[in-house]
């Protein structure tokens, strides 16, 4: 199983869905992991440090990973390049963006709100 961490595209966003330390418990657990490059720089983790930790660094990683990890709802844009049947968590904000959920739904693409 490939979890991903994407970038945040959203203006302003500093924080990143996947802290380098959890890495390792992740791949204890089986999974590889796979960090967009750049994803926590704004959170003050450098792609070195996720490298160090075992992470794979990637151009994109929504058409690569089996879960994706994101803060911020995904955009329609990251939505169509995620892969069908995959699974998403993050902070979704279901009842607003209800379109988004929808489009998630008709993609096979299983969603975890975290609020």
């Amino acid at each position: 199983m490939i979890v991903g961490v994407p970038k945040e595209v959203v203006s302003g966003e500093r924080r990143v869905a996947l802290v380098p330390e959890l890495i390792s418990k992740l791949a204890q657990a089986g999974a590889e992991v796979a960090v967009e490059a750049g994803a926590g720089a704004a959170a003050g983790f450098l792609d070195a440090l996720y490298a160090e930790k075992g992470a794979r660094l990637e151009s994109d990683v929504f058409d690569k990973a089996d879960v994706l990890l994101k803060v911020q709802p995904p955009t329609e844009n990251e939505i169509s390049e995620m892969r069908e049947g995959s699974t998403l968590i993050g902070l979704l904000q279901p009842y607003t963006n209800t379109a988004q959920i929808q489009t998630l739904a008709t993609r096979r693409i299983t969603a975890f709100s975290m609020e």
